[in-house]
């Protein structure tokens, strides 16, 4: 069985994170998964090496491959355009939506016209992403599936795993608070600088790490405000860690008894936060959907109100300073992870909605 996903944004973001961990899975199961991106924003490594991957603007081409291959089921992740590719290749297979833009702005065109193309199902990885699309729509069926996570890949390092001598650099006696994602408006990095001020005005035995932003379109927006605020002393900005070396970044940040910090103002769900628990690393963000299906406030994490950097630095120095209390979070971030959010278990949700489709040449939960 051989499936395409069409999406426009070939990103180092969750969309591609959690479809790479799928498509892994999927193989052992009999599925051939297939990417079709328009825009490369350095994204091309986490996926070349698990699946074929075609990287074109060009419609000609683009409606050859849908031609050629002869999918058994087509995956368009918010990319309007794509239906009218689906209908000039004549297909006639199953079509699914995954809706995956957290804002119902820029979510509308993705949703508005389906250009004679009838898919069979919504996917969305959050209960909250489920209210937002049903005021879109409410004549497709719409499920949720979480995002997974490969817990053979991601999991608390022992120490003698851990490399420790490639960047970023452990540092002596500082605990370590990992921001991780892209910078832009919705991750408001904004607030993060505003955390960093007040906590550099308070104490001196921590360290930032911001990881990504390499292709950002506020990045030098960014670096000029890291200079001015005379922050390069506390926050590290690393703009490209390879994928591979992440889950040694999240055992750094475990080692130094820190934390990641999330200033997100919105997200569908949050590859990071699941990474990050199951790494043994507890999160810090904001009390709000869908970061509650994830973070448990107190057990996993600590969860701030709204956007306000007096309560997010409070909720950071409760991680940081209870040593008893950082590992006891340690360990059931990795609990509630392997229960709710490792790949096999959502992933096989996944492999029944393609059965349901009648597509029966997959074997859900055992090796095909």
């Amino acid at each position: 069985m051989k499936v395409l996903v069409i999406w426009r944004l070939l990103t180092v973001g969750g969309v591609n994170a959690g479809w790479r961990n799928r498509s892994i899975y999927f193989k052992k199961h009999g599925i051939e998964t297939e990417f079709l991106y328009t825009t490369d924003h350095g994204g091309l490594h986490i996926m070349e090496d698990v699946a074929k991957v075609y990287l074109t603007k060009d419609e000609q081409k683009i409606i050859k491959i849908i031609k050629r291959n002869n999918y058994d089921a087509i995956i368009v992740v918010d990319t309007s355009a794509a239906y009218k590719w689906i209908r000039k290749a004549k297909y006639k297979g199953p079509v699914i939506i995954e809706a995956r833009t957290p804002e119902l702005i820029k979510l509308t065109p993705h949703l508005k016209s389906f250009k004679g193309i009838h898919p069979n199902l919504i996917v969305v990885p959050s209960h909250y992403q489920k209210r937002l699309v049903s005021i879109l729509t409410d004549e497709i069926p719409i499920h949720v599936i979480y995002n997974g996570v490969d817990t053979s890949f991601f999991r608390a390092l022992a120490p003698e795993e851990i490399d420790y001598h490639t960047a970023p650099i452990l540092p002596e006696n500082k605990k370590i608070i990992g921001w991780i994602g892209r910078l832009d408006k919705r991750k408001n990095w904004q607030m993060l600088i505003e955390v960093a001020k007040k906590m550099k005005n308070e104490r001196s035995d921590f360290e930032i790490w911001v990881i990504g932003g390499a292709q950002s379109v506020q990045r030098e927006e960014f670096h000029a405000t890291w200079e001015q605020e005379q922050l390069t002393d506390i926050i590290r900005w690393f703009p490209v860690i390879p994928y591979q070396q992440m889950p040694h970044v999240y055992a750094k940040i475990r080692e130094s008894g820190g934390c990641t910090l999330a200033t997100t103002k919105t997200e569908s769900f949050g590859n990071t936060f699941i990474e990050s628990m199951i790494c043994g690393v507890p999160v810090v963000a904001s009390k709000m959907m869908p970061v509650t299906e994830l973070v448990v406030d107190g057990e996993t994490g600590r969860l701030y109100r709204g956007q306000n950097v007096d309560d997010a630095v409070a909720q950071i120095y409760n991680v940081l300073d209870d040593p008893i209390k950082h590992k006891e979070m340690s360990q059931a971030a990795i609990r509630r992870v392997e229960q709710n959010f490792a790949i096999g278990i959502v992933a096989d949700e996944y492999i029944q909605l393609l059965k349901n489709l009648g597509l029966k040449d997959v074997e859900a939960g055992a090796d095909v």
